[in-house]
């Protein structure tokens, strides 16, 4: 996986396991993303539009993650475990989790509200880029990303609730607090910003 094009957006929705009936099992479900919501990073300002991850629901191998760890593997489209659609609010997930002991734990933090966020690793296909008025930052429209995984966390790589990202100063700060964090990661975010700066 080219992780060093892989960017993160956390949202605080309704995450929530279900049981529809007794011989049905319980499943994950939630958005992973909100179409139409405009995150301020500072520099810049993003939205995700409607029909940004059609493509990538059709064509990828998508894995459902618990804090994007791969070694915590809940679900993938490609085996039937996870579901994922477009709907009107953003790409709604369902998850079949395995019968392990950390997703039994996962479903327990869900259900007592320890853990209601989720976030999705996604790169960047095609975006529009819209100036700004007066001093407002420009607006990047995503029309079309590629999915590598959605993620109930616990803590938001993001703190923002709405697609964003961090300033300069607030990267080098979450640096500092997530110091195990993949260089790769780090790489894409600072990438990210000096080609926005050039544009």
């Amino acid at each position: 996986m080219p992780d060093h094009q892989l960017e993160y957006r956390t949202y605080a929705v309704a995450l929530t396991v279900e049981k529809r009936d007794e011989q049905t099992p319980e499943k994950i479900v939630g958005h992973a993303a909100v179409f139409n919501v405009v995150g301020d990073g500072g520099f810049f300002r993003e939205k995700i539009a409607p029909g940004a991850f059609s493509k990538s629901i059709e064509r990828d191998d998508v894995r459902a993650l618990f804090n994007h760890d791969p070694n915590f593997v809940l679900g993938r489209n490609t085996a039937g475990t996870l579901t994922l659609r477009e709907d009107e609010k953003g790409l709604w997930v369902e998850v079949d989790p395995p019968d392990t002991q950390f997703a039994r734990d996962l479903k327990v933090s869900i259900q007592r509200g320890d853990i209601s966020q989720m976030s999705f690793g996604f790169e960047i296909i095609n975006e529009e880029r819209q100036k700004g008025e007066e001093k407002e930052p420009d607006l990047y429209v995503i029309r079309e990303a590629k999915l590598w995984d959605v993620s109930p966390v616990t803590y938001p790589f993001y703190k923002e609730t709405d697609v964003s990202v961090h300033s300069r100063a607030a990267w080098a700060d979450e640096q500092k607090r997530q110091a195990s964090l993949p260089i790769g990661k780090r790489v894409a975010l600072l990438r990210r910003e000096l080609n926005l700066k050039r544009l």
